[in-house]
């Protein structure tokens, strides 16, 4: 034994590296069969693969300009960060924007803004920005809810996301007076952390999934009756990322925790099909939507992408006829979210935000139904000037997801459908979870919404308007060409916004079914 320890220090360290290099040579050439460059290109070839699986990294940082990556750009992204650690996040000598660009938007400001009054709400509360309308009002749901804020947290489930994360998120709700919505993974504790909750379900019905994977109303009205937290319920026909596409969770990832929350059995595959087996056509939809709204007393609506508009079509005649349907619409963009999905869908299918909600909204506006519903924007709306135009066109909310990740830490890695989240965020990893401070990541992402909201208001009243539900089709315009140049709402989408209701911001702070706690 002395001999060969003598003999192995004796070798010096290039003989290791050198013996180590012949290894992965003769293994390169003459047992793997994968990889035709590492196989006529042995040991360099790997270098190819290393630089490849860092490319995103390297352009991230070191090639791509300030404006151009996507799916949100570094100026983007610096805002969201700068907003939720509340830095300065103004920007010196003019905008490095090109503002000829296409669809570049343009709020036209009032000559003389509008200017808050001693005792207005806005005086004392800056980013006070509560929905324009209460959803469930008009069909006399038992608990009607109106969002204390405009800009809320998007359908992101735990098992997606992180139990930190989800913690995260919730206990910045609570603090920002907004909500958060569940995803279709089902009521988590983690959800449970003081904020108003939407609670969302799709094909699984996870949460409220009987024995044979069907929707049980008895376990939805005891889940509502168990957490008066949760405020609305929202049914998801599609999303934005992959409309019309179920998925599999695999039985490796289900936990004894996450099989308890949805209601399925521990280290067994999950099915989540492409269509529902509580409905199968309209009618149905309207059925089981009166049917949990009689149930448990709470406002109930729908989420989907946009595509066609027969059955939106259909289901707006039914409402005209019935004078029943949906409290709220939420409205996803066609591209994409946090949820994982094939590039063909991402890019491909439904439309994108500004083409689908301005195609719907006319569906309903057309009926002279728009006043009934509170519409939800989600699709890439959370900057001021977006959720401005947003506004113009007939949303009474927004959703974000994305962006509300970024606020606790995201850094746009895009690799949420791999576990290897390096901020911890969109992984199951124990270890990359415990780098997120929950006190911390949910006072920004409380400290981004106000941001967002003191902003949003500041440029509704640089408008002349006190309330962002009072903006037009006319007061935003975009680029659209270079024969039109730039073309306001009204006539690049072809409708006028149903005007809104609205008796002023004093109003919505004394209502009976503002959301949130206080505001004091």
């Amino acid at each position: 034994m002395d001999v060969f320890l003598n003999t192995l220090s004796a070798v010096p360290w290039w003989g290791y590296v050198l013996g180590f290099l012949a290894i992965v040579a003769i293994r390169d050439i003459f047992f793997q069969k994968a990889h035709t460059i590492s196989h006529n290109y042995p040991v360099v070839g790997h270098l190819r693969y290393w630089l490849e699986s860092i490319g995103p990294e390297m352009r991230q940082y070191f090639v791509a300009n300030n404006r151009e990556e996507l799916p949100f750009n570094r100026i983007e992204r610096g805002w969201i960060y700068a907003s939720a650690k509340k830095e300065n996040n103004y920007e010196g000598f003019g905008t490095d924007r090109d503002i000829y660009a296409h669809q570049h938007i343009f709020v036209k400001n009032q000559m003389m803004a509008f200017k808050t009054s001693e005792g207005h709400p806005n005086t004392e509360h800056k980013d006070f920005v509560p929905c324009a309308k209460v959803m469930g009002a008009y069909n006399k749901r038992r608990k009607p809810y109106r969002p204390a804020s405009v800009i809320n947290v998007s359908a992101m489930s735990f098992g997606s996301l992180s139990a930190a994360a989800v913690e995260a998120l919730n206990k910045g709700v609570a603090k920002a007076q907004a909500f958060h919505n569940t995803g279709e993974g089902g009521l988590s504790p983690y959800h449970k952390q003081g904020g108003d909750v939407v609670f969302h379900f799709g094909t699984g019905y996870f949460g409220v999934r009987s024995s044979d994977g069907n929707f049980s109303l008895e376990k939805m009205k005891q889940l509502v009756e168990d957490n008066p937290c949760i405020k609305a319920i929202e049914i998801k026909l599609s999303q934005g990322a992959k409309p019309g596409k179920g998925g599999v969770l695999p039985g490796a990832k289900i936990t004894k925790e996450i099989a308890e929350i949805r209601g399925v059995e521990v280290g067994k595959d999950v099915l989540s099909p492409a269509t529902h087996k509580a409905f199968s056509n309209v009618s149905e939809l309207m059925e089981l939507i009166e049917t949990i709204a009689d149930a448990t007393g709470l406002p109930v609506g729908i989420k989907g992408a946009i595509g066609k508009l027969d059955q939106w079509e259909e289901l707006a005649e039914i409402m005209l006829k019935t004078g029943k349907g949906p409290d709220f619409i939420a409205v996803d963009g066609g591209e994409g979210g946090t949820g994982a999905a094939p590039p063909s869908f991402a890019d491909h299918v439904s439309l994108p935000w500004v083409y689908g909600f301005s195609s719907l909204y006319k569906v309903f506006q057309t009926r002279n139904l728009t006043n009934r519903i509170v519409f939800i924007g989600s699709g890439k709306l959370g900057f001021p000037a977006k959720a401005a135009m947003a506004f113009a066109m007939g949303v009474d909310c927004i959703n974000v997801a994305r962006e509300a990740m970024m606020s606790i830490g995201c850094i746009q890695a895009q690799i949420c459908h791999t576990n290897k989240c390096p901020a911890g965020i969109a992984t199951q990893n124990k270890w990359r979870q415990n780098g997120i401070s929950i006190p911390l990541k949910s006072d920004r992402l409380a400290q981004y919404f106000k941001t967002f909201r003191k902003e949003l208001v500041e440029i509704t009243h640089a408008a002349g308007y006190e309330h962002p539900c009072q903006f037009t089709m006319h007061d935003i315009q975009v680029n659209v060409d270079d024969m039109d140049l730039t073309r306001n709402l009204r006539t690049t989408y072809g409708y006028n916004k149903t005007l809104v209701p609205f008796q002023g911001t004093q109003e919505l702070y004394d209502c009976a079914y503002l959301g949130g706690k206080n505001f004091d």
